[in-house]
């Protein structure tokens, strides 16, 4: 069939790259060794872009395979680093949600599966719906052994309990569906942060939480759904397009400028510098793709660093 791609062996795909694409590969075994553990299309179909000539399928001259394999690696790194944050993240809203509801409705299990008491308005209906599913399968699972001893000894799953099994989607989901009060009362603990930020916050960090998880292409990833704008995005002097910001929106910057409001001030600190490390890592590794041309694809304004020397207020 015309257009079908033909099997080739690990050796022959090294050969592909050398002889077809003009990579430069020093190492044939090595290239055989990293096409083996990530696979021909993991590897060249998620990081070739950079390395091609614009509105071309050519390799800017001298390319490598050690570059492609180095900015991989870059983004695996990225992978571990967001992930860490994203997790802690994810763990204090879980926590925060479950402390909120039931200081107001009380431990009882019967009242975290009783769609009265979110703000069940006919526009939330449909999620708490499906909320109250995943609600469903958290405190019937057997997977947790946390679970099955609350199930056995008490009868009843505390909601602190089944925040700890709930995705951070699912956290998402609840906490956009949760009576106004208990949302007020979480923002609290965020500096600057008011109830639809925190939706929209939570809704970008989901699916970065979820791309890091399954292992896919990261630094160049963006959303669909955008964080609002915050002063971070004008005290930067982003540029803009019309009335839209474009960087920090549905980009990785996004992401840093969430973990700015959402992380303590020490912890945002560390996960600067680390992602500055593998930036000036990465950098020292590409020959063929400027600093610029990577903080770009990453949607990094050039003055990102910058980040943590504002205060978040307008």
């Amino acid at each position: 069939m015309a257009g079908t791609k033909q099997f080739l062996t690990f050796s022959q795909q090294v050969d592909y790259l050398k002889s077809e694409k003009e990579i430069a590969v020093s190492n044939d075994q090595f290239a055989e060794e990293i096409l083996q553990r990530i696979g021909y299309f993991a590897l060249m179909g998620g990081y070739k872009e950079l390395f091609r000539i614009p509105f071309t399928k050519k390799y800017k001259p001298g390319t490598s395979f050690d570059e492609i394999v180095a900015l991989y690696q870059f983004d695996a790194e990225l992978r571990e680093l967001f992930l860490k944050y994203l997790l802690q993240i994810e763990r204090h809203i879980g926590n925060l949600i479950a402390h909120y509801f039931v200081e107001a409705h009380g431990i009882s299990q019967a009242e975290y599966m009783n769609p009265n008491n979110y703000n069940n308005s006919s526009r939330n209906r449909k999620i708490i719906t499906g909320l109250l599913r995943k609600l469903h399968g958290a405190v019937t699972t057997t997977d947790y052994s946390h679970v099955n001893y609350y199930r056995t000894k008490y009868g009843n799953i505390p909601l602190w309990i089944t925040t700890n099994v709930l995705t951070f989607g699912s956290l998402s989901k609840m906490y956009n569906v949760l009576e106004q009060s208990l949302r007020s009362k979480i923002c609290r603990h965020f500096s600057n942060v008011n109830q639809r930020q925190l939706e929209r916050f939570l809704s970008v960090l989901t699916k970065y939480r979820n791309v890091c998880a399954h292992g896919d292409r990261l630094f160049s990833y963006r959303t669909v759904d955008q964080i609002l704008d915050t002063p971070l995005h004008s005290k930067l002097n982003i540029p803009q397009q019309g009335n839209q910001f474009i960087y920090g929106k549905q980009d990785l910057f996004a992401v840093v400028i969430a973990f700015r409001y959402l992380l303590p001030k020490d912890d945002f600190l560390v996960f600067k510098r680390k992602l500055t490390l593998e930036i000036s890592r990465v950098n020292k590794n590409l020959v063929h793709i400027t600093e610029d041309e990577l903080l770009e694809r990453m949607g990094f304004p050039q003055n990102w660093k910058k980040i943590s020397r504002y205060r978040l207020t307008p």
